[in-house]
């Protein structure tokens, strides 16, 4: 939602920085455009977005560094218009949309989200369980995105993973459970299906001049939501999902995460990490893009 002038510019200086190749306007692998789809006139400027705008050019950037990029900027942040942004990234031939945003449940559009051959991802939130299940991650068209807290390890990935404790996660009070979800816990759409880091104490680097001084780290699940939207990008297998039921068939191509919570519940994976799916991490971080 809303404009970041800085986006080109700051985009410009992260991907030099890191060694990634050029993705600007001139070179036809940007594109930033108002969601009726045209250059001009962009909506009104807002620090607050801009600063999500440039985390999630950062790590689509960073994950897919030969992906181009189209920025579709709403007029204003209500579902209706941010809605009316994926639409038109779907009419532009996006074959992937990232939504780093949610809301309570019965404030978006289910259509607006329902692109059969386009993944799209959205963020399950950053106000832990109790916040309860954020839409449009509820959805069952889209992959719903939650996040991880890492720390350094000797040997093996270098890396563990275990919940980041304000990630979002739930059950759906009003979308059916999907035929590809078995979990017992929960008799609607359980959320996460997948997850990345998101937690700021061990986030990622991204730069923006417009709100902030430059670099800094950045977190929430609005950095695991283009990640995952940058691994399925990595896959090229777009035109076959619709939804995010290819992750349970692959789990093997996932690292389950099994430690930490993001709350207190009855259902106890719906806050808690467990072996298999659970609500804050899904299945888990990808492992490649097989499982995508």
């Amino acid at each position: 939602a809303f404009d970041n002038p800085k986006a080109e510019a700051d985009l410009a200086v992260y991907r030099s920085t890191f060694g990634l190749p050029a993705c600007t306007t001139a070179n036809k692998c940007f594109r930033k455009v108002n969601q009726s789809g045209a250059a001009k006139p962009l909506p009104a400027a807002n620090k607050q977005w801009g600063v999500e705008i440039a985390l999630d050019l950062d790590m689509v950037s960073a994950i897919c560094s030969r992906c181009h990029i189209l920025l579709v900027e709403a007029t204003s942040d209500t579902f209706a218009n941010l809605g009316a942004a994926v639409n038109r990234a779907a009419r532009m031939h996006a074959t992937v949309i990232s939504n780093s945003y949610g809301g309570s449940e019965g404030s978006a559009s289910a259509a607006d989200y329902n692109h059969p051959g386009i993944p799209i991802t959205a963020s399950s939130g950053d106000n832990a369980y109790a916040a309860g299940p954020q839409t449009p991650a509820n959805f069952s068209t889209v992959t719903a995105v939650g996040g991880t807290s890492l720390s350094r390890v000797t040997g093996g990935r270098g890396w563990k993973e275990a919940v980041w404790s304000k990630a979002g996660s739930g059950c759906s009070a009003v979308i059916a459970k999907p035929a590809w979800q078995h979990d017992t816990s929960c008799a609607k759409r359980l959320i996460a299906d997948v997850s990345a880091v998101a937690d700021p104490n061990t986030g990622v680097t991204m730069y923006d001049t417009y709100g902030y001084g430059g670099f800094l780290v950045g977190g929430g699940t609005s950095a695991a939501a283009p990640i995952i939207a940058g691994v399925y990008a990595l896959a090229g297998n777009g035109t076959l999902v619709n939804d995010a039921h290819l992750l349970y068939s692959h789990t093997a191509n996932l690292f389950d995460v099994t430690t930490g919570k993001n709350g207190s519940c009855a259902g106890k994976n719906l806050c808690t990490a467990a072996k298999g799916v659970d609500g804050p991490t899904g299945l888990g971080t990808p492992d490649g893009a097989a499982a995508f």
